[in-house]
């Protein structure tokens, strides 16, 4: 599967929140500011092209479900992340966050409690 832009990614986000649900319902579990109908129904069946998204013809209107779930996709897309720029090191992952100083040495004790736990 390929990765998604970042509309898309949004409109997926939308689609995981509600379950399922057709064009208008997906509207109503956007943030603001909310893009036009027409281009979020473009986005969806751009969605179901890409095999994100399922469809069903629900009397005249399409009810559109998740075909992958949120957490699939964070991980196939986090396994790219870590193979195309980190070596496929989880290790070079983390240590370019701290190197960043996007980590904390407390948020770097949770996730060693977290790895201890597994």
């Amino acid at each position: 599967m390929e990765k998604l832009t970042p509309q898309e990614e949004e409109a997926m986000k939308a689609v995981w929140r509600a379950g399922s649900g057709s064009v208008k319902q997906l509207l109503d579990h956007l943030e603001e500011p909310k893009p036009p109908y027409t281009t979020l129904a473009s986005t969806v069946k751009n969605l179901e092209k890409k095999g994100y998204v399922e469809s069903r013809l629900a009397g005249n209107t399409y009810l559109y479900f998740p075909a992958i779930s949120g957490e699939e996709y964070k991980k196939k897309f986090m396994n790219s992340v870590v193979k195309n720029y980190f070596d496929n090191s989880y290790k070079e992952l983390v240590n370019f966050f701290v190197d960043q100083k996007q980590l904390s040495p407390e948020e770097l004790k949770d996730i060693l409690k977290l790895i201890e736990g597994k």
